[in-house]
């Protein structure tokens, strides 16, 4: 089998990888048009996969690698006026992770264009889409004329990955998926950033998670992902950089897509968490330097501190959602006053509200735990494509560092099947520590910046 003068067959592909050598630009190219024509068999890609999870990538293999996927589809062109200011945010999944709904308003109201590919959740890590869903109406695929326009109009956009987008790696993923390859450093470089060269960025920031609650336990294993990442999208052209956060409790105080929406609408109306100002403050500063819009990562910061506190970053939201979808009155209503929220989002049928077993200072709260069981009533998906419930979730009604008397409500969980399962219940307080007020860690959630290359 050959391809432009590639004279391999797949079998002998495989087996170069499975010995270690380097793959060339060319055979990393022949390898994604093959899947994108669909001449490789399933069981062939995922032998690929296995080998490069094995033996690895070399940087110039990674590069090829990530181009290849960007040119499998279509990629974004924007006007040139736009060129400096198109921007976006990657996270690589976090436990009431919904920066992005607050990030890309704010960014918006400074001047910026954001469109945001988002992904839907899988294991204990919630989807941004599957958040905007529970809204009902918002219509996250949209066409690269109705984002072109969403970004002419408003200044950003969530929508999912198109079919023309970066298909190579709809198929890579699902097969990574199925074949145990998903943390393989090269392979997430190359979906990851792909997707983000597609969209012809000027400046992007990833926000790469370690701990408990993350893909990454140690921040060593996330600064080399955040390296690869950074070192991938500064050599296409995209001035990239990266943060360190650490994710061991929940950002801010809801798990579930409906009840992480409210959240994000009350933190843009002036009332969020203090690990969510952290973070988007953070982020949003890094991504504003970045881009040239700031002369320093804390001048960045305060204009974002400025759209919130102003409120045109709440106007932008109310904007991209009636420009995806969502019915102006129901946009307005939820963005303006003091609505009660679910007479438009869906509330589950029952709570119940756990009780704290003995007093002292809240030490940690372990978002994976309680996601696994949000998961489990079902908040989130085991596999792709599984059907999930926007209205269950779990609202944090006490914080990390607050002290609290034994039989204080600490979480309020949302669900729709007739009880709580007697382990899940055992699991939730097992998630909750509770100590002397010396063993309270109060360092910030972001330990380490990654520069552009």
């Amino acid at each position: 089998m050959s391809s432009e003068g590639i004279h391999i067959t797949f079998t002998e592909l495989i087996q170069k990888k499975r010995d270690g050598k380097q793959l060339s630009k060319e055979e990393i190219n022949f390898f994604i048009k093959s899947i994108k024509n669909k001449n490789m068999q399933e069981c062939q890609i995922g032998a690929m996969l296995m080998a490069v999870w094995l033996k690895g990538m070399t940087d110039e293999e990674t590069l090829a690698l990530t181009q290849e996927m960007m040119m499998s589809g279509e990629v974004f062109q924007w006007p040139a006026e736009w060129k400096k200011f198109v921007v976006d945010k990657h996270s690589t999944g976090g436990v009431g992770d919904k920066v992005s709904l607050l990030l890309a308003p704010a960014l918006a109201a400074c001047g910026c264009k954001v469109p945001m590919i988002s992904g839907r959740g899988l294991a204990h890590t919630g989807g941004s889409l599957d958040k905007l869903e529970s809204v009902p109406g918002f219509n996250i695929n949209q066409s690269s004329e109705q984002v072109k326009k969403i970004l002419q109009d408003v200044g950003c956009c969530i929508i999912g990955q198109t079919e023309d987008l970066v298909p190579a790696d709809m198929v890579l993923y699902a097969v990574r998926n199925a074949t145990a390859t998903i943390d393989s450093l090269p392979l997430i470089t190359g979906s990851i950033i792909s997707k983000k060269a597609a969209e012809s960025l000027s400046a992007l920031v990833i926000d790469v998670k370690y701990g408990k609650a993350a893909f990454y336990k140690d921040i060593s294993s996330a600064r080399e992902l955040a390296q690869s990442l950074v070192t991938a999208g500064s050599k296409l052209g995209i001035r990239t950089g990266a943060v360190l956060s650490k994710m061991n409790n929940p950002i801010g105080h809801c798990i579930g897509n409906s009840l992480e929406v409210i959240e994000a609408i009350e933190y843009l109306k002036g009332r969020g968490s203090a690990d969510l100002r952290e973070l988007v403050e953070s982020l949003g500063g890094y991504l504003l330097w970045l881009c040239g819009m700031a002369n320093t990562i804390d001048c960045g910061k305060e204009l974002i501190v400025n759209t919130l506190k102003n409120g045109q970053a709440l106007d932008k939201f109310q904007a991209m959602l009636e420009a995806q979808g969502v019915e102006q009155n129901t946009a307005r209503f939820l963005c303006k006053g003091e609505p009660d929220y679910f007479t438009v989002f869906r509330r589950a049928q029952h709570h119940a509200e756990l009780k704290t077993e003995k007093e002292g200072t809240i030490l940690e709260i372990n978002g994976l735990t309680l996601a696994e069981v949000m998961c489990e009533l079902g908040a989130g998906r085991t596999k792709v494509g599984e059907v999930i419930n926007h209205s269950v979730g779990a609202e944090l009604l006490v914080s990390v560092g607050q002290h609290v008397k034994k039989g204080d409500s600490w979480v309020r969980v949302h669900y729709d099947i007739p009880a709580l399962k007697e382990d899940q219940i055992a699991r939730l307080q097992a998630a909750l520590t509770i100590g002397s007020s010396t063993g309270f860690d109060d360092s910030p959630l972001v330990t380490e910046l990654i520069l552009p290359k």
